[in-house]
């Protein structure tokens, strides 16, 4: 069975293996990783975390999908587009990515963001990608940017699903068209 989605260069964006939840539950495990996106997760958390992006995808054909280096098929994070659920991107089309410490500095995040933002504009009929994340996650931020995202800042927000006063609650929204895409 194929299961790869999207392939770049260097990357293979796919569905989700069973072999993929040990490399995936150390990637949450990552005080670095996770440094920005909330606490770090066990085993349990990580395996509901792909329980849920599985579910995901067999509802709508999309989620975040295992995201696989080319070079040696090791399993390096994840990145696709879900249909957001908190604040100003929820029932939108929201690309997220999360990336292996050790994959970090490598463009992998931003390519792969590429590979599915043009997959979305592709294969769905929605008018624009949306992200969010932590307001102090200047390396996300960063990849947004560069993909031609632009700040959305009347659509701060405090994420549902952080409490109140947590350095990560305060989120921030980036957009990109299907015309400004288009025309990059």
């Amino acid at each position: 069975m194929n299961d790869t989605v999207v392939e770049t260069e260097r990357l293979v964006l796919r569905s989700w293996r069973g072999e993929d939840r040990a490399p995936f539950a150390v990637i949450c495990a990552d005080p670095r990783v996770m440094a920005t996106l909330g606490p770090v997760m066990d085993r349990a958390a990580s395996a509901a975390l792909l329980d849920r992006v599985e579910a995901i995808e067999a509802m709508h054909g999309h989620t975040f999908w295992a995201l696989e280096r080319r070079s040696d098929a090791a399993l390096i994070g994840w990145c696709g587009i879900i249909r957001g659920d908190a604040g100003p991107v929820a029932g939108k089309a929201e690309i997220g990515w999360r990336l292996a410490h050790h994959a970090w500095g490598h463009g992998f995040a931003s390519e792969a963001a590429r590979a599915s933002i043009g997959w979305l504009f592709a294969k769905l009929a929605d008018d624009s990608a949306w992200a969010i994340t932590s307001t102090g996650n200047t390396r996300s931020r960063a990849v947004m940017e560069r993909l031609g995202m632009q700040y959305q800042p009347e659509l701060d927000f405090d994420h549902p699903r952080i409490a109140m006063g947590d350095p990560l609650c305060p989120h921030v929204t980036y957009a990109i068209s299907r015309s400004e895409w288009a025309a990059r």
